[in-house]
């Protein structure tokens, strides 16, 4: 894993966590910074990129992107574009 990627795990793992905690009581946590963040992560990817990952990231499908960064692809329920 580079540290590109890695940046963009941890990335997910925040914006998967603050996402669950919109639900409770509180102020709303900010995903904009998140969000912004990951954009600007992507763009930083290498050439040779897994096309899977970037195809998650470009897409914004933020859970099959962390999944696949977690080795857990299999676990990816196919969306409607066949990945």
């Amino acid at each position: 894993m580079t540290d590109t990627e890695k940046s963009i795990l941890d990335s997910l793992t925040e914006l998967d966590r603050a996402a669950k905690s919109m639900s409770g009581p509180g102020p709303k946590p900010n995903l904009g910074g998140i969000l912004a963040r990951l954009d600007s992560l992507t763009t930083q990817l290498p050439r040779g990129t897994d096309p899977n990952l970037l195809h998650y990231l470009h897409r914004k499908s933020y859970e099959k992107a962390r999944l696949f960064l977690l080795g857990r692809e299999a676990e990816n329920a196919r969306g409607n574009c066949g990945h």
